[in-house]
């Protein structure tokens, strides 16, 4: 089911995949039957970008728990590993309107918060002001700020952002990150982040 889900995504777009979209590739599976595992289409979704983030969440951990790298370092390669995993292309091209779906919009707020924040940026940080790499006195706090300025505010799925205003937005990131002794973001992040950006305005 989550395959022809998946599939659909991709080819049609999610905002132009119905469920009877999905349940007409499933052969003899009924309405019925998907309402049995899953309640709306919203639903599905986050099945789907679940199992998609089940490999990126072994990488951040593997990042999170590698030696040799100072905090700022770690910090600085995984923000490189997350946007140029191959999962992004296939999210962005799904490209599934968060900013008209609550639903949506909460989960991936409250997964940054309670999920990533805390089990991978913040062990770095912690780590960085420990090495001397980091300065802050709020790495709980900075955690947070960081990735909902990354995940959220970053998000043109979310704020149907141009490429241009995917630009500012990342200059002025990165001048938040430097203010805080990170210069963590480069040319690279930039090109790749609003070549997403592309791949959703053009899919959307």
């Amino acid at each position: 089911m989550l395959d022809v889900a998946f599939r659909l995504f991709m080819e049609k777009g999610y905002e132009h995949t119905s469920i009877q979209d999905i349940i007409d590739h499933l052969g003899s599976l009924s309405k019925g039957a998907i309402y049995h595992h899953f309640k709306s289409k919203e639903d599905i979704l986050v099945a789907v970008t679940d199992r998609m983030m089940a490999d990126s969440n072994r990488m951040l951990a593997q990042i999170r728990d590698s030696e040799g790298l100072t905090g700022k370092e770690k910090l600085k390669v995984l923000f490189k590993a997350s946007i140029n995993r191959p999962e992004q292309n296939d999210l962005f091209t799904a490209a599934p309107d968060f900013h008209h779906n609550e639903k949506l919009l909460f989960s991936i707020m409250h997964d940054t918060v309670k999920e990533t924040a805390p089990d991978y940026i913040l062990p770095i940080l912690k780590q960085g002001i420990s090495d001397g790499s980091i300065k802050t006195d709020y790495p709980e706090q900075l955690a947070e700020l960081i990735l909902l300025a990354a995940n959220v505010w970053m998000n043109p799925m979310i704020f149907d952002s141009s490429v241009e205003e995917t630009y500012r937005k990342f200059m002025v990131l990165d001048q938040m990150m430097k203010s805080f002794g990170l210069d963590v973001l480069d040319e690279q992040l930039l090109e790749r982040i609003t070549e997403l950006t592309s791949i959703y305005q053009k899919s959307k």
